[in-house]
């Protein structure tokens, strides 16, 4: 038996919308303890709600890489190493990687040459571990504000709490 889901009227502030994207990715994921569910509805949430992007997605690490898991958008890069890209960047720093050119990074790995921006948000689990990271991408240049990051951090939030 399938749940038809409709998605949120989100308020035009970016701080007000962002909190009650959370709140709505709370209640989709509420009760699932499956990594790739919870992680292919956020995606989906994420890329139907904010405007602006092409790929929005979660990287799993297996202890080695970074591996592609669910996502929305193009076909991606299968397994990301640390040492390269805004990826590995964010996973090995653990600290979101906000960037407005993605051209003017020696190492990006451009999976979708039509990629300008990215933000990607490490995801740390309730027991210090590195789980893996949020990815977002967008076609536009300096796409990703502040606002933008804190919203996204806490929908990559919301999914590490799924893993408590």
């Amino acid at each position: 038996m399938g749940v038809s889901f409709t998605l949120p009227d989100l308020s035009a502030d970016p701080a007000e919308r962002y909190a009650e994207l959370a709140e709505y990715a709370r209640a989709l994921v509420a009760g699932e303890p499956d990594r790739v569910a919870n992680a292919a509805n956020l995606s989906a949430l994420v890329m139907a709600t904010v405007p602006g992007l092409n790929w929005v997605g979660f990287y799993f690490f297996d202890g080695e890489d970074l591996v592609v898991g669910p996502f929305q958008g193009l076909p991606a890069c299968i397994r990301i190493p640390l040492s390269r890209g805004i990826c590995g960047a964010a996973a090995r720093s653990r600290e979101t990687q906000r960037v407005d050119d993605v051209h003017a990074v020696p190492d990006h790995i451009a999976c979708d040459g039509a990629t300008r921006s990215e933000l990607v948000v490490p995801r740390i689990g309730p027991d210090g571990a590195l789980v893996g990271v949020f990815d977002v991408d967008s076609d536009h240049p300096a796409r990703f504000t502040p606002d933008d990051q804190r919203g996204l951090e806490a929908i990559a939030a919301v999914f590490v709490d799924t893993l408590a």
